[in-house]
C-alpha cells in the first residue's frame, strides 16, 4: 500500500491520543498536526448519539475550517453491567464528581466507574474499549471505521502507562491493564490501533 505525504489535523487535543497515532501514521509520511495548532477554531460540541456521530460531527468540522484532511476519533469505555455506560460520556463520566486535591480528570472518571461496579463479581465485570475514527476531505469525502478491544474491568487501577481508563482495563490473555502494556504492545491490540489499521487499508479511497 502506497500512501502519498500529507499534512493531517487529527482533531484533538488529547496528547495521549496524538501521540498514539502519530508514529503509526508517520511510517506511511504522514505528519499530524493537533487542534492545538489551530486555536482557533476553539471547543467543538460532540452532541451525536453515537461514537460515529461524534466522529464525523469533529472532521467535517475542522476539515471545514482547515482546508485540510482532518481525522477524527471518538472513543470510550463500554461497561456491560453498566448497561454500556460510560460509552459515549466516557470523558465526561464524572463531570457531577468533585475532584480530590491534585486529581486528574482521568483518575477522577475511574473513582467513579470503580463506586459504582463495587461489589461486582469478576465475571460480571467484561467491558470493551470502542474506537470510531472518521477521515474527511475539504471536499466533504469521508469514511469512518470501528476497532474494539475486549476485557475486563479491575478492582483497582494498575500501571503508569496510557490514559484514560487504561488503568483498570484488564486483558486476561496478557494478565497485564492497558496501562501496563507498552506502546508498541497497545498500539497492536488496542481499539484505537485497530481502527487506524483499518483506515489505513481504506485510505486509498480518500486520494481518488
Amino acid at each position: 500500500m502506497t500512501i502519498t505525504p500529507q499534512n493531517i489535523v487529527l482533531a484533538t487535543t488529547n496528547t495521549g491520543k496524538i501521540r498514539e497515532l502519530a508514529e503509526p501514521l508517520g511510517a506511511f509520511g504522514i505528519s499530524v498536526l493537533g487542534l492545538d495548532d489551530f486555536p482557533q477554531l476553539g471547543e467543538i460540541e460532540e452532541n451525536g448519539a453515537t461514537f460515529e456521530e461524534n466522529a464525523l460531527i469533529k472532521a467535517r468540522t475542522v476539515a471545514s475550517a482547515t482546508g485540510l484532511l482532518s481525522v477524527a476519533d471518538d472513543s470510550g469505555l463500554m461497561v456491560d453491567a453498566l448497561n454500556g455506560a460510560p460509552g459515549i460520556h466516557s470523558a465526561r463520566y464524572s463531570n457531577d464528581w468533585q475532584s480530590l486535591p491534585h486529581e486528574s480528570r482521568d483518575n477522577r472518571n475511574m473513582r467513579k466507574l470503580l463506586h459504582e461496579m463495587a461489589g461486582i463479581p469478576d465475571q460480571k465485570r467484561s467491558c470493551r474499549f470502542v474506537c470510531c475514527m472518521a477521515a474527511v476531505r475539504p471536499d466533504g469525502k469521508e469514511m469512518c471505521v470501528r476497532g474494539v478491544w475486549e476485557g475486563l474491568l479491575l478492582h483497582e487501577p494498575r500501571g503508569s502507562n496510557g490514559f484514560g481508563y487504561d488503568p483498570v482495563f484488564f486483558i486476561p490473555s496478557l494478565g497485564k491493564s492497558a496501562a501496563q502494556l507498552s506502546r508498541e504492545e497497545k498500539n497492536q491490540l488496542s481499539h484505537r490501533g485497530k481502527a487506524l489499521r483499518a483506515l489505513l487499508s481504506r485510505w486509498k479511497e480518500l486520494s481518488r
